[in-house]
């Protein structure tokens, strides 16, 4: 038989059942759509959380004291005999190879307040090389300048939103603005940055972390992250620093945690997320599979005679078996198209209606996507295609 007339058959014998075909083909389509729209947003969240951390900059290592697995400080007033990372381990780091800029980090929640007004909000002690290290921007005056460590004179860089909130539409440059219980003098307003993960970065005050060591009464740093050159291997960067502290603290009492290693365990979380999604949407395509075997079954037994005079007329077994398969991934494969369109359509339109939800379907998962909803389609119609197959030819015209 050539291969247009089984074609021919196999698109006959789905139309001449239209309701039944339209009702397989609902439950693969179902199956496909839910499969695209749980992973489309999956995977958009999964874009949306890495662009949150790759804002700052993908070159950055963050020495944070203690050898511990996870970073940040240690909790306050807890003993410890672990060694502060200091500024002079900063301006040390500031002169390894291959980095671009180095800011120390000290923060803490303070009470704010200037021009009349009071704000409790996040004041940081930073580096003077803050800009270039998290790719941030000024509004409007200049940053904190490079000084002696040590001897930073009392200047204070607002964000946006706690400009705004203190001094309204009025300039604040030159302003005195009271921190706890230390006075600053007003130099300049960041570029809003915006959100990270829910936390507003321009409603802080932003400090020399000398000043901000003495505001928080501390003997160290919380951390210090460092930026290094484009094109630099991480590891390379991160042997430096633990070479230079190491030589400095005579033991390696502090952790480094590049982005690049935080960023690839997170997308690795991420990933398994979005597949576990997905697979919890391809429990509807097991669902779609179990119809196409009942339909496919159902279509052997009312075709009993068809298929014997097929096998009468010389037709081989092999095509009996290919003319019933082909049918089972036609009604699949269709299926899967229209599920496509389905769940890529409904991603869009709930994009639409909640724009804070990212929505990405990436071209993979649309192949795997179809290609999976064939694979059912075949696997599906392999028994009641072997049963058609190995049918009887004059037991089946005799049931004619």
């Amino acid at each position: 038989m050539l291969l247009i007339d089984s074609v021919s058959l196999a698109l006959r014998a789905i139309t001449a059942q239209r309701l039944r075909s339209f009702l397989t083909l609902l439950g693969i389509a179902v199956g496909i759509a839910a499969v695209i729209l749980l992973t489309s947003i999956g995977e958009g969240i999964h874009r949306f959380v890495l662009a949150e951390f790759t804002q700052f900059g993908t070159n950055i290592a963050s020495i944070s004291p203690g050898k511990v697995k996870t970073s940040g400080p240690a909790p306050t007033g807890i003993p410890s005999s672990v060694r502060p990372i200091t500024l002079e381990d900063a301006k040390l780091l500031a002169n390894l190879p291959h980095v671009t800029g180095v800011s120390g980090m000290v923060w803490g929640n303070s009470e704010i307040s200037a021009n009349g007004r009071l704000r409790r909000t996040t004041t940081n002690g930073v580096g003077a090389d803050m800009l270039q290290v998290y790719k941030m921007g000024m509004q409007t005056g200049q940053f904190l300048p490079a000084e002696d460590l040590e001897n930073a004179r009392p200047f204070v860089v607002l964000g946006s939103t706690l400009k705004t909130e203190l001094f309204g539409a009025a300039n604040p440059l030159g302003a005195r603005v009271r921190i706890g219980a230390l006075q600053f003098r007003v130099i300049g307003v960041l570029q809003s940055k915006g959100q990270f993960l829910g936390v507003d970065l321009d409603d802080a005050a932003y400090i020399p972390a000398a000043r901000a060591l003495e505001l928080f009464n501390r003997d160290g740093l919380m951390k210090v992250d460092v930026a290094y050159a484009e094109g630099i291997p991480a590891a390379q960067v991160v042997q430096s620093i633990t070479r230079a502290l190491q030589n400095r603290h005579g033991r390696e009492d502090f952790t480094v945690i590049t982005q690049e290693d935080m960023l690839r365990t997170l997308s690795n979380i991420l990933d398994v997320l979005t597949m576990a999604v997905g697979a919890l949407g391809s429990i509807s395509l097991l669902v779609g599979g179990v119809g196409i075997v009942t339909i496919m079954t159902i279509a052997v037994r009312e075709r009993t005679g068809e298929i014997g005079l097929l096998v009468a007329l010389g037709a081989p077994r092999r095509t009996v078996l290919g003319l019933f398969l082909g049918e089972a991934v036609a009604l699949s494969a269709l299926g899967g198209v229209i599920g496509l369109l389905l769940g890529m359509g409904l991603a869009q339109l709930i994009h639409l209606a909640v724009p804070a939800l990212p929505v990405h379907t990436p071209l993979m998962f649309v192949l795997l996507a179809e290609g999976l909803a064939i694979a059912i389609g075949l696997l599906a119609g392999v028994l009641p295609a072997r049963r058609a197959a190995q049918l009887d030819p004059v037991e089946a015209l005799r049931s004619e």
